[in-house]
Formats: C-alpha cells, structure tokens, sequence
C-alpha cells in the first residue's frame, strides 16, 4: 500500500471539507459533531504521519 503524500492528503482534506459544508447547509445542528468527527480524524492523522 502506496503512503499517502501531502497532494493526496490535501485533495481528500478539500472534499472532506466540501462535503461536510453542504451537510452543514442541509442540517444545521449536525455541525457540532461534524467538527468533532473532522477534528478526530485529522488529529489521528497527523499522529499516524508523526509516528512514521
């Protein structure tokens, strides 16, 4: 399995983002846990890119 480089991890970072904007727009009270997913998944993330 190929690791997963910068470009790659900005480009699912911005259809994450995008995504999760128009889920907002949709329902606005689902953006208190739709932060906290998005923050947990990108602090593990970076702990995953540390560790390496």
């Amino acid at each position: 399995m190929p690791a997963i480089t910068f470009p790659a991890l900005g480009l699912w970072v911005g259809i994450a983002s995008l995504i999760f904007g128009v889920i907002v727009m949709i329902f606005p009270k689902i953006l208190n846990y739709l932060i906290g997913i998005y923050l947990i998944i990108i602090g593990i993330m970076a702990i995953v890119a540390y560790l390496r």
